[in-house]
């Protein structure tokens, strides 16, 4: 691990070296606690179950294959996160973690991670995980994000696909409950994410980042946003039509998306509000309630049919 020489404003240098936390944070931990947490669920909801050891073992790796994910999408944007607000105090713009190791870093981190999830439960599902780094990483990382503004439609795929993850390194398999778990996140991420594109387009114009705002307008992104949130809404409630779940999850479900489509509708409505963060904060809070209720509607009911 090399020193780096950071130059201050008045153009005296000294010497920084990255420390634990700086990796940490190269591997974008706010994403990685909901990841972690739709791994649990659908680790928790599957019918089978491995040792619980062995169980922590996948937690842990799929938690740092999505980590390397990220760590490998700052060292791809280190460029466009120096002239973004957003993300220019990030370990590498910031120069707190030299660009060189940063990508040793993830790619050994995604080996590792790739490597235990086999040798922890099944190759099936680090087959899964490594299609996950690959996708944000490549797919979506150099591809995706700067060629099309529908980038987080199409790269949503990726942080889609933890709770199935999860449940194949249960049973070796997917079946139709991981499949909607998987759509849910899918359908949730445009909203959640232009959300705050809506914020801070801008940023993402002086980095030429074609987000949703910034090709067709607030207006239709709003509209967008609504549209998808009506879809969330519907692939909701669908566990409890096929039998998945009991009446706590879909009565939950229900009041949380009803929430969801209102401040969805009052962004079209009332446009001087500036619901944007609000309605950004709250998909947040949305998709952690709509997978704990789904915890505990299967506590209280002992387990549904699968």
């Amino acid at each position: 691990m090399r020193t780096i020489n950071l130059s201050t404003q008045n153009n005296s240098q000294f010497f920084y070296t990255p420390n634990v936390f700086d990796y940490f944070e190269l591997m974008k931990p706010r994403v990685m606690s909901l990841v972690v947490f739709t791994t649990v669920v659908g680790i928790y909801l599957a019918p089978h179950q491995i040792h619980p050891v062995l169980a922590l073992f996948s937690i842990l790796a799929i938690a740092l294959g999505a980590g390397s994910a990220g760590a490998i999408n700052q060292w791809i944007d280190r460029e466009i996160d120096e002239v973004m607000l957003r993300t220019k105090n990030r370990p590498i713009p910031s120069g707190r973690v030299d660009p060189a190791e940063a990508l040793t870093f993830s790619i050994v981190t995604a080996i590792i991670s790739i490597i235990i999830l086999g040798l922890s439960s099944n190759w099936f599902a680090a087959g899964l995980l490594f299609f996950t780094i690959f996708f944000y990483s490549v797919v979506y990382s150099i591809f995706l994000k700067h060629k099309t503004p529908q980038n987080i439609v199409i790269g949503g795929a990726a942080g889609s696909l933890p709770p199935v993850i999860g449940w194949a390194a249960m049973t070796g398999d997917i079946t139709l409950l991981p499949i909607i778990l998987f759509m849910i996140i899918f359908l949730w991420t445009p909203p959640h994410f232009w959300a705050l594109a809506l914020v801070k387009s801008d940023d993402y114009k002086k980095a030429g980042i074609p987000m949703m705002p910034n090709v067709v307008g607030e207006k239709f992104t709003k509209i967008q946003i609504l549209i998808y949130s009506i879809l969330v809404f519907t692939c909701s409630v669908m566990p409890f039509f096929f039998g998945f779940s009991g009446y706590f999850f879909i009565i939950s479900a229900f009041i949380l998306g009803i929430v969801f489509l209102l401040l969805s509708l009052l962004l079209i409505m009332l446009p001087k509000q500036k619901l944007e963060m609000l309605l950004f904060g709250y998909s947040i809070f949305y998709l952690f309630g709509l997978f704990l209720s789904f915890v505990i509607d299967r506590l209280i009911t002992g387990g549904v049919s699968l």
